[in-house]
């Protein structure tokens, strides 16, 4: 958590033992002080003053420093990392992106037309701020590092006065972070700074709450396990802003993002579904033989000449053709995404029943991410509501045991699965914030069957 304030609780009070605190090029009384406390302070500094900071770091004792990378090139930030780490080996060396968001409930879609950001207006169904998408990107952008992220309190809804966070909102984003495996730099409001350093028991009510959390979610073995993907998102750009990525997440569709030197690794025939953004040559010239094997290719903003337009073309609609190739097909987009929520529709449709990973009834409020565990499936759950939902969720696969925590219940409540056809389904009746699920035993089906393809709608 970042830190402002000259005062601060016990670090075994506050269950947060590692503290943020700004570099401003001098020893800070702060930093001497929290870690009187017992917390592992880590001094946040910019590329230009870093050096400066790990000599200070290393000389007063502390944990390490904090790059942020808001306004560095991340060629300069990977240089300026691997340097630092040399020339200070017991200094810990970390990358932040702030451009992280506040996540929660809104009643607009933001849609990227070409450069240009449109706001729709509100609507019934629920859209859901995630830093899903920017999780992949930065796991993606540095496949050795943890991703570490932060954001800055936004008021819910645009011209309105800035509120203070609560107890559900600091909740939220330490389970969402937890959730999606990462690092969460958490801003805490100066009041409730105030309140918890002055032992007010109205911010120690709220804090309590927020502490069971940061205890469920503490480093535990399970944070490294692999994450679970069918469909392959290829870019040339790693860009976090990309609202098909947060609708992708939002639909529950399992995706990693890939650049396109990644179509060469053998990991490629992981996936069911790839959909290719980047404008490569020599990614197009990979297309064919990767789709020969039975995968079902998109290919966004097709002009020009391709290898596959030697094959047999359908005509689904005016944006769309289709080439059958090998046992698998390429589908050209002649437009880019203009609707972020009907293209995740499209890739759910093109995976058909079977080649779905995740389903979630009565979750449109919900985000379930999958990992691959030593004897099953860790699924880690999200609820964006301010209040608790019964969901049904269905997982590929066949599972004997399904066990269910949460950082309101100790660990576990066993659930009734109920299996057919290579899935499990089983229903959790109150989703609060967050949740764990275990599924053991039986067999997970990696295996993919036949694929019947048909083509997205416009």
């Amino acid at each position: 958590m970042r830190w402002t304030r000259s005062q601060l609780p016990p670090a075994d009070a506050l269950a947060f033992r590692d503290l943020v605190v700004s570099w401003n090029g001098a020893s800070s009384p702060l930093a001497a002080e929290a870690r009187k406390k017992g917390y592992r302070v880590y001094l946040e500094s910019t590329l230009q003053q870093a050096e400066a900071a790990a000599i200070a770091s290393e000389k007063d004792g502390l944990a390490g420093i904090i790059l942020d990378s808001s306004s560095s090139d991340k060629a300069l930030i990977d240089k300026a990392v691997a340097g630092l780490r040399s020339a200070h080996p017991k200094v810990r060396v970390l990358v932040l992106s702030p451009d992280g968001k506040q996540p929660e409930m809104r009643g607009s879609l933001v849609i990227k037309r070409g450069s240009v950001l449109e706001v729709s207006s509100p609507t019934a169904q629920p859209w859901i701020d995630s830093n899903l998408s920017q999780v992949r990107i930065e796991r993606r952008s540095r496949p050795h590092e943890r991703p570490m992220y932060s954001f800055a309190w936004t008021p819910a809804e645009s011209g309105q006065e800035r509120k203070d966070a609560t107890a559900t909102g600091y909740s939220l984003a330490v389970a969402e972070a937890g959730a999606f495996h990462a690092d969460l730099v958490l801003q805490v409001d100066e009041r409730l700074q105030k309140g918890l350093a002055n032992n007010n028991q109205d911010a120690w009510k709220l804090w309590r709450r927020v502490q069971s959390y940061a205890n469920f979610y503490s480093d535990r073995p399970e944070q490294q396990l692999p994450e679970m993907g069918n469909v392959a998102l290829v870019v040339d750009d790693l860009d976090p802003g990309d609202e098909v990525m947060n609708l992708l997440a939002r639909h529950n569709i399992p995706f990693k993002v890939l650049l396109p030197a990644d179509l060469k690794s053998a990991d490629i025939n992981s996936f069911d579904v790839i959909v290719i953004f980047a404008k490569d040559k020599g990614t197009f010239e990979q297309v064919p033989s990767i789709a020969a094997e039975g995968r079902t290719i998109v290919v966004v903003d097709a002009h020009g000449s391709y290898p596959w337009q030697k094959n047999e073309a359908v005509r689904l609609n005016e944006q769309t053709m289709r080439y059958a190739v090998g046992k698998g097909s390429v589908l050209e987009l002649s437009e880019p995404v203009s609707d972020p929520e009907t293209f995740a529709q499209d890739i759910r449709r093109l995976l058909g029943k079977q080649n779905a990973l995740i389903s979630i009834w009565n979750g449109l409020t919900a985000v379930a991410v999958p990992y691959k565990a030593q004897r099953g499936i860790l699924l880690e759950l999200v609820n964006y509501a301010e209040e608790p939902v019964r969901i049904q969720v269905q997982v590929k696969g066949s599972f004997d045991s399904i066990r269910y925590e949460t950082p309101e219940q100790p660990c576990c409540k066993s659930l009734a699965p109920v299996k057919h056809d290579g899935f499990t389904e089983f229903v959790i009746p109150d989703l609060m914030i967050s949740g764990r699920v275990h599924l053991e035993g039986g067999q997970q089906n990696t295996a993919s069957p036949t694929r019947t393809v048909t083509g997205p709608r416009r």
